[in-house]
């Protein structure tokens, strides 16, 4: 008898570390993995919120490791990257989802809330993957996704420093892909739609606004961030290893009606 395709989604052995995962689709994604049997780590800025989702991930049923860790700090990835290896083993899976976002017209931004943003949701994407990378290089096997959005295609007032990061994570994605795709690491984005976090929430509360997104989402409703985690868990796995280079968008349909 062939084997169960569901075997193909089986992340069983593997470990996966996602940035930034201590709520919304970060925590989504990494308890996905979890239950797909990969062993989990996750990173934040600072204790609290690590403190935060450790209490949440313990009240899901879902063992991680979390770690202290500013993402755009090369000195920290690096040491992160080694205690992860060293208290888990090889990474087989990075997920660079860690990201911030600053609503300001863009005539009234200021350089250092520009460049803030692109350090965290553009820059730290390249210094994270280049400190797993060796270790994937040299077991020819890595998965790396990077949480792009549907701003990486279209932009809206107040968001033109997010939407040029994530336009540039897009393309960084395809670069990595065709630069590591010779050593079997496959990279891909995801770009989520307006999902229902605390990152969007603003926008929740902005009535005249959700109005519009629940009328121009084809499904007709906000993403949830569990929605995010079945296409991440399709890109870490086996299922997913001739794919590379690829962003799937879950928008609920969004630019496909804009």
């Amino acid at each position: 008898m062939s084997e169960n395709i569901l075997n193909q989604f089986s992340l069983e052995g593997k470990v996966a570390w996602v940035t930034g995962a201590s709520y919304g689709i970060g925590f989504a994604m990494a308890s996905a993995y979890a239950r797909a049997g990969a062993r989990i780590a996750f990173n934040d800025i600072n204790q609290e919120l690590v403190d935060k989702g450790l209490a949440a991930y313990k009240a899901a049923g879902i063992e991680v490791k979390g770690y202290v860790c500013d993402v755009t700090d090369e000195e920290a990835v690096q040491a992160t990257t080694a205690q992860i290896e060293k208290e888990l083993g090889p990474i087989d899976i990075l997920v660079n989802n860690a990201g911030i976002i600053r609503r300001i017209p863009m005539h009234e931004m200021d350089p250092a809330e520009w460049r803030k943003v692109i350090e965290v949701d553009l820059t730290a994407p390249f210094i994270v993957a280049k400190a797993v990378l060796p270790s994937m290089m040299e077991r020819r096997s890595g998965k790396i996704i990077n949480i792009c959005s549907v701003m990486s295609e279209i932009s809206r007032p107040t968001i033109a420093n997010y939407a040029a990061s994530k336009g540039g994570l897009k393309m960084l994605t395809r670069a990595m892909a065709v630069e590591w795709g010779r050593h079997n690491i496959q990279v891909n984005g995801i770009g989520p739609g307006y999902i229902a976090t605390e990152l969007n929430r603003p926008l929740l509360e902005d009535e005249k606004f959700n109005s519009w997104i629940c009328g121009r989402t084809p499904l007709g409703r906000w993403g949830k961030p569990d929605d995010v985690a079945g296409a991440a868990v399709f890109l870490a796995s086996p299922a997913a290893d001739f794919i590379t280079g690829q962003i799937i968008y879950v928008d609920g349909g969004i630019l496909a009606a804009l």
